[in-house]
């Protein structure tokens, strides 16, 4: 069985709730990512932020990013996966909610992100298609 800790990117990078969308945006340039983990002000994850929140929900809507605490935008709760579990487990929970990436938690931590592109090239061509096909269906 493939697992999630096989093909997850280690080390996931976090930014706080007050943290404005200006600064994740940032840092998602320096990472080369799509997505960050938020956490809140209790140190737990309370959400997932992606460049099209920041594009859709902040910039659209002529917000100014440099004051749009990341809070106000993250999608939340957030869909994770753990670190032990399959990669068919994780295809599974993607396409339930409708989601391209998961952070993945040991013991309620996070250590990593998975994409859906992670997971596609470690499965067979017929398992990941189907699965990524229901990730991008319309509801």
């Amino acid at each position: 069985m493939i697992t999630v800790r096989q093909l997850m990117t280690p080390g996931a990078e976090l930014i706080g709730v007050n943290d404005s969308a200006g600064a994740a945006a940032l840092k998602m340039r320096e990472l080369n990512v799509g997505s960050l983990p938020v956490c809140g002000d209790d140190g737990r994850l309370a959400g997932v932020l992606t460049d099209r929140d920041i594009v859709v929900r902040c910039v659209a809507e002529d917000r100014n990013p440099n004051r749009v605490p990341v809070g106000e935008l993250a999608q939340g709760p957030p869909v994770v996966i753990g670190v032990d579990d399959s990669a068919a487990d994780a295809l599974r929970t993607m396409a339930i909610h409708q989601v391209r990436r998961l952070p993945v938690i040991d013991k309620q931590v996070v250590v990593g992100m998975l994409a859906q592109a992670d997971v596609a090239r470690a499965l067979p061509h017929a398992a990941a298609g189907g699965a990524l096909e229901d990730i991008s269906r319309d509801r």
